[in-house]
């Protein structure tokens, strides 16, 4: 019979988790077709660490109701002095003495006003780490988006250069039949096949991998979903893309960082729960006041309590805790300071990042991929027509094929530094 109601238990506690169980597994729903508008707006309301910093703003606000609250008033009752041991000791109530009181502690020097003052400055610098972590987890996502463009992209030239490859062995076989070629000239392209082969197999991996963790950004259940990502690698020229950083000096960039970054004002704003709380521990050498009063009855006598307690401050007058406060005012401004140099180092290597980048990405446009392509065609018309050889032909599908991976890589490479550089001015891309 035990071992029956053991398993209807177990059965019992399953069937009652498995609904959490469930909700934690679900994830968010990801639509098939997925742009970086939609992505960004999923990861805002779905990811993890978003929501953990979301959940910490209310519980600093939960801090705050704490801190505003008074002190609770204490009732005390005291029976004592009835002659237990006495042979004619009475009526117990008669005999006794009684007595009942409130007691209630009064803060000085304003430490409620104080400490609920800290306490909302805490949920200011949640509010901005909150806003940090909403920047930070955007730049993740708009790198994973363009990883998964990046590889699409390189992955449609992988294709496309072994579908080349393929009308170039079938033009080889026929070539062989009618013996214009060698059978060695033959298994030689069919050979190099696997390089452009294995080419493929590696960007469908990179592919995979740069979904799943664009996916795993915004909590999807399924990790291995497929999705569509719908982006294109280079930056427009004209209008204003949304996410890029405004066009300015690198003067008027600075300014807009040191006033938007978030972190900057959670540093800030941390700062001034601190001045706060070094306040209120100064408050805390002024002991508090503790007023009381009730009734006693001492046999057929009643009378009325007052009393009044003040803790004489001789030994501790907190000073360990306005030593501790000052050095963490001091703390917390070396903190500050490390932030904005930590800003400035953000957006220089950004700003960097962006002029290189750039130059970059115009250099292989006007100096290599025209070539490279037209290189390619020729070379590829020549070996059919018998203008070229196989060694020419391969090495013209190579460089082509690298070129256009090399000038898709500075393409994201401009667009993920543009971001970078919003990112570091602290506009997170919105």
């Amino acid at each position: 019979m035990k071992p029956t109601m053991t398993a209807a238990r177990t059965l019992a506690r399953a069937t009652l988790l498995l609904p959490c169980a469930l909700l934690l597994v679900r994830g968010a729903d990801i639509p098939r077709t997925l742009t970086m508008a939609e992505a960004l707006r999923i990861a805002e309301e779905e990811n993890p660490l978003i929501l953990a910093a979301r959940d910490e703003i209310q519980m600093r606000e939960g801090d705050v109701v704490q801190a505003n609250k008074r002190l609770n008033p204490a009732f005390t009752f005291n029976n004592e002095s009835y002659p237990y041991f006495s042979s004619n000791a009475g009526p117990y109530f008669q005999k006794s003495e009684i007595t009942t009181r409130f007691d209630y502690e009064i803060e000085t020097r304003g430490r409620r006003k104080l400490r609920t003052e800290a306490a909302r400055r805490a949920v200011e610098a949640q509010e901005s780490a909150y806003a940090d972590r909403i920047r930070q987890v955007r730049l993740e996502v708009q790198r994973a988006f363009y990883q998964a463009v990046l590889a699409k992209s390189n992955l449609k030239v992988a294709r496309s250069v072994l579908k080349q490859t393929d009308e170039v062995i079938g033009l080889n076989k026929v070539r062989y039949e009618q013996g214009a070629i060698s059978e060695l000239e033959l298994r030689r392209v069919e050979v190099e096949r696997l390089r452009f082969v294995d080419d493929v197999f590696r960007l469908e991996l990179d592919l995979s991998n740069a979904k799943s963790a664009l996916l795993a950004l915004l909590n999807a259940g399924d990790l291995g979903q497929d999705i569509e990502v719908s982006g294109k690698l280079p930056v427009s020229a004209g209008a204003t893309e949304p996410g890029l950083p405004p066009k300015a000096p690198f003067a008027e960039l600075m300014r807009l960082a040191m006033t938007s970054r978030p972190d900057l004002k959670a540093a800030v704003a941390e700062q001034s729960r601190i001045d706060s709380e070094t306040r209120r521990q100064r408050a805390i050498r002024s002991p508090n006041v503790t007023v009381g009063g009730g009734y006693k009855r001492n046999g057929p006598d009643n009378s009325l309590v007052f009393g009044v307690t003040v803790p004489l401050r001789i030994f501790n007058r907190n000073q360990g805790g306005i030593l501790r406060a000052e050095a963490e005012t001091t703390r917390a401004g070396h903190l500050a300071q490390a932030v904005r140099k930590r800003i400035q180092l953000d957006l220089q290597q950004a700003f960097n990042a962006v002029e290189i980048n750039r130059r970059r990405v115009r250099y292989i446009e006007d100096e290599h991929l025209e070539k490279a392509k037209e290189t390619n065609t020729v070379t590829l018309a020549a070996y059919r027509l018998g203008g070229a050889t196989l060694i020419e032909y391969l090495d013209a599908a190579r460089r082509y094929s690298d070129t256009v991976r090399t000038y898709n890589q500075s393409l994201y490479d401009e667009r993920i530094s543009l971001y970078a550089l919003a990112g570091a001015i602290g506009i997170g891309g919105k």
